[in-house]
């Protein structure tokens, strides 16, 4: 994640490493708390067809393996065809 990290200039000569839109999808995901369901329905939708999906896949995939989660991945693959379709 810190690999892929880009700097974000807040103020002046402030500038701070952001983690990619696909980096948070994947935390956001893996937490599976409704209010992170809510920022990834987001993060879809601004970022429809920019995102890494087989990036996504890989490193979500593992962690929801981890947590014996499957149902996680699902979730977010429902949650992209609703956002693809409108």
């Amino acid at each position: 994640m810190l690999a892929r990290a880009t700097p974000y200039r807040f103020t002046g000569n402030v500038a701070l490493p952001t983690a990619s839109a696909e980096d948070i999808v994947v935390m956001k995901a893996f937490a599976n708390r409704r209010q992170d369901w809510v920022d990834v329905e987001g993060i879809l939708a601004k970022q429809r067809g920019k995102l890494d999906w087989e990036y996504i896949r890989r490193e979500l995939s593992v962690l929801c393996e981890l947590k014996e989660a499957p149902e996680i991945m699902e979730e977010l693959e429902q949650m992209r065809r609703k956002i693809d379709a409108e």
